[in-house]
């Protein structure tokens, strides 16, 4: 609801010394306040302060329609519903017309003729900026009708004649007049119906069935493409990318930091996920994205990391549920190293592999994941003193670990292995940790111990996981028995 007081006709609202402004108008100078104060000016979205979010705030202030270039989940459509925020709270609007149309400034015939009615007695409502902005995802099958609009037969079956303004049922883009419009995934649209965009982009205004009407609209339209169909297909018509003032390149997280924060900000975890885990899922999914055998044209989703975590912390809710432990509040599951092994099967769909890399997708993937593991591992627990851990590991069977095996069994045998203390430290538990978290710490030493070739992996039939003795130089995924 908007706040008691506002304005309700014409009269009152120019009283109140309101002033008309364009969208683009209105989006600048908010845009300059926000500037001005400091802060964040788009909320949620991670990693572009550098580079993406100055190209888009310049493109703003000269008052350009854009298009968001980059592939798929680097955040484009988060950046453009961003936008809206830059919007006044409220707008007035003329009470009951179809379109949002300013009291001081209406375009259709209908709006005209109660202004000249009713004059300064024009009842105002007040629209939220929430209510000024719409979507369209492209697709083949879209037509002009739904962007522009059409000729609605019910209204010619009521008695209007076709000739009669009041026939046309007014699509997406009339209907978000003095708001923002964007199209998802630009070149998917028909070349046909992108010159239905045309008018809208040079003229301001629209066209429908040849009725002589004339709709001078006020918005910032807003495109994103993929590099792949944008210049490869060459699926945008050229009078179009021609009246886009602005092209912005996006990207993906450009550090590891950036990318570990966006995870975090995105992921709807079932368990915990101590940091270092979370680094392990950042430097993978950076090196899946640099791998020679994926499809870099395709790009690695966003999204791929986003559910690793998810997944990971699944199966660590999982695990407790099965050994009986709990799956909630302070003492609840979290993930482990061995937890992360399950992503590679579930996610092997969300990558596109080159030729060589077909038929070996999951190959592909451990090997990355065992290799991210490595470098976090080094990065976290480089030059401490493990000795005990490989002692630990050396003694009697090995140390149990994996899915089949509880927190607490897991640490009673290891026992108090000197050295346990300064890894804590080093993975972030200042305080006492819980049986799970110094549980999480203690096997990922014991993978990090293993990958680098100084304790011994083997896995039974069962699934367990046994640390024990010296690596005897065999593939680093375990043997198993």
């Amino acid at each position: 609801m908007p706040p008691a007081g506002l304005p309700a006709t014409a009269g009152e609202l120019r009283a109140s010394g309101h002033v008309l402004r364009t969208v683009k108008a209105e989006l600048r100078e908010n845009l300059l306040q926000r500037i001005a104060a400091g802060g964040d000016r788009f909320p949620g979205v991670v990693g572009f302060d550098e580079t993406v979010l100055p190209d888009l705030e310049r493109a703003l202030l000269a008052g350009h329609d854009l298009v968001l270039l980059g592939e798929r989940g680097q955040g484009k459509t988060r950046l453009i519903r961003s936008l809206v925020g830059l919007l006044d709270e409220w707008t007035p609007v003329i009470s009951g017309a179809e379109l949002h149309e300013h009291p001081f400034d209406p375009i259709t015939p209908a709006s005209r003729a109660r202004v000249a009615e009713l004059g300064d007695d024009l009842p105002v409502a007040w629209l939220h900026r929430s209510e000024r902005y719409a979507e369209k995802l492209a697709t083949p099958d879209t037509s002009v009708g739904d962007l522009i609009g059409d000729v609605d037969p019910i209204k010619v079956a009521e008695g209007r004649t076709l000739g009669d303004p009041e026939t046309i049922h007014f699509g997406l883009v009339p209907r978000t007049h003095r708001g923002i419009f964007a199209v998802n995934e630009l070149p998917d649209l028909a070349e046909r119906i992108q010159v239905s965009l045309l008018n809208v982009l040079e003229e301001r205004d629209v066209q429908v069935r040849g009725y002589v009407l004339r709709l001078p609209l006020d918005l910032l339209l807003v495109a994103s493409a993929n590099p792949e169909d944008y210049t490869n297909r060459g699926r945008i018509i050229t009078p179009l990318k021609d009246r886009f003032g602005a092209e912005i390149r996006t990207h993906y997280p450009l550090d590891l930091d950036l990318e570990v924060e966006l995870v975090k900000q995105e992921a709807a975890l079932a368990a915990r996920l101590p940091e270092h885990l979370l680094e392990v899922l950042a430097r993978f999914t950076r090196a899946v994205r640099e791998s020679p055998a994926v499809d870099q044209r395709s790009g690695i989703s966003a999204r791929f990391s986003i559910a690793a975590a998810e997944t990971v912390a699944a199966a660590a809710l999982r695990r407790a549920a099965l050994l009986g432990e709990p799956t909630s509040g302070p003492d609840g599951p979290v993930a482990r190293i061995g937890d992360t092994e399950f992503v590679t099967g579930t996610l092997r769909g969300k990558v596109e592999f080159e030729a060589d890399g077909e038929g070996r997708e999951v190959e592909v993937l451990d090997h990355l994941l065992r290799r991210a593991t490595a470098e976090t591992w080094r990065a976290r627990l480089g030059g401490l003193d493990l000795t005990g851990f490989v002692a630990a590991a050396a003694e009697g069977a090995g140390v149990a670990a994996g899915e089949a095996v509880s927190s607490k069994d897991l640490l009673a045998q290891v026992g108090t292995v000197p050295g346990l203390a300064a890894v804590l430290a080093r993975l972030g538990h200042d305080e006492v940790p819980t049986a799970a978290e110094a549980a999480s710490a203690v096997e990922f030493v014991l993978e990090g111990l293993h990958l680098t070739r100084r304790v011994a992996k083997e896995v039974d039939d069962d699934g367990r996981v046994v640390y024990g003795g010296r690596d005897d130089g065999e593939p680093t995924e375990g043997r198993r028995r």
